[in-house]
């Protein structure tokens, strides 16, 4: 059976060094720590579908989405088979600089993280990997 991959975005908020993740409470990331992101809805394009994401797991309303990178993502099944698929869009945001980010929707908790601190977390690669490229940029 092959899987039609869906549209997910997340946005990167980056402030002194450190970065927003969400700890996630659903499948296919449950239990790990990303950055706020989720799944398209009907009609959306990537850059709509991550600031409204971030804005629903953080409160925080975020602007100017810059895509920064792209994952073809599956997960797999012990059979093998791909029990989920997605086409994610990563994209750099902004906002301002006294918005406090609370933790809503399917994000059980949140905080800011250094790079250091992220490759100690559950994170998926993707997450380390972008964290990586950005703090090279610094």
């Amino acid at each position: 059976m092959t899987s039609t991959a869906k549209a997910a975005s997340s946005a990167i908020l980056e402030r002194d060094g450190k970065y927003l993740l969400v700890l996630r409470r659903n499948p296919p990331s449950a239990d790990m720590y990303a950055f706020p992101g989720g799944r398209a809805e009907e009609g959306e394009t990537p850059d709509e579908t991550a600031l409204r994401e971030f804005q629903e797991e953080t409160g925080i309303v975020a602007r100017n989405p810059q895509l920064f990178s792209v994952y073809d993502l599956k997960t797999y099944a012990a059979d093998g088979s791909v029990t989920s698929h997605f086409f994610l869009s990563v994209f750099t945001v902004e906002a301002d600089a006294d918005a406090v980010a609370e933790a809503a929707d399917d994000a059980a908790d949140l905080g800011w993280y250094s790079v250091d601190e992220i490759r100690r977390m559950p994170v998926p690669q993707s997450v380390l990997e972008c964290a990586e490229r950005l703090a090279l940029r610094q």
